[in-house]
């Protein structure tokens, strides 16, 4: 693997999640806005058919090309290296991220969502190259109506230190929380996808993560 790519998961601020359903645009036109805004872009589609999402996920690897964003794919190690994008995140329930490594070793950056402490600790035994904790806030997009709160943000933050996302409920009031908590970068969806401009959007919400190394 390229250092260029692990050195854009250590520096990533702003991580954002493309699912067509929670787009208020076309999804395409939306990525487009995203790609130039956000440092990391994810493509989310649980329920497409593997051709579907090979070609989306090829459509994106051009677009993220132009911009120097980093793609990563959701849950399929397959579709990301079909694509040539740069990595893949995987839930606790995926494929494990030591069988990845195993199959393809550091063709792909690894992500693992992580729910507890115990998880994101096991998470650094497994090599992976960045972690996602939450859901941290309420959530519509899970049905989370309870987060697991910034103090487990700040609890996994100090004890593993793997580049680190924040994700579930993040919108521009709540960012620099996230942020000043310990996560390294914020994850977004429906802030950003189901925005009115998804590009202002992530302007938006970049300039509130900026607010978190303020005093």
């Amino acid at each position: 693997m390229d250092n260029d790519r692990k050195d854009k998961i250590r520096a990533m601020r702003l991580y954002g999640i493309l699912t067509e359903k929670f787009c208020r645009a076309p999804w395409l036109e939306t990525a487009r806005e995203l790609a130039g805004e956000v440092d990391v872009l994810q493509l989310r589609e649980k329920e497409m058919n593997g051709r579907e999402l090979l070609l989306r996920a090829r459509a994106l690897r051009e677009m993220t090309l132009e911009t120097g964003t980093l793609l990563i794919i959701n849950d399929r190690p397959d579709i990301a290296l079909l694509s040539e994008a740069d990595g893949v995140h995987l839930g606790q329930e995926d494929v494990c991220a030591d069988d990845v490594r195993e199959l393809w070793g550091d063709k792909l950056l690894v992500g693992l969502s992580t729910h507890s402490l115990g998880q994101a600790v096991e998470a650094a035994k497994m090599g992976v190259d960045y972690i996602g904790i939450g859901p941290v806030f309420p959530t519509a997009t899970k049905g989370v109506k309870t987060g697991l709160g910034l103090e487990l943000v700040t609890k996994i933050c100090r004890s593993v230190s793997l580049p680190s996302v924040a994700i579930g409920g993040i919108a521009e009031h709540n960012a620099a929380k996230a942020l000043k908590a310990g996560a390294q970068s914020v994850a977004a969806i429906s802030a950003l996808c189901g925005a009115e401009s998804p590009g202002l959007a992530a302007s938006g919400l970049r300039k509130a993560c900026g607010r978190a190394v303020g005093p």
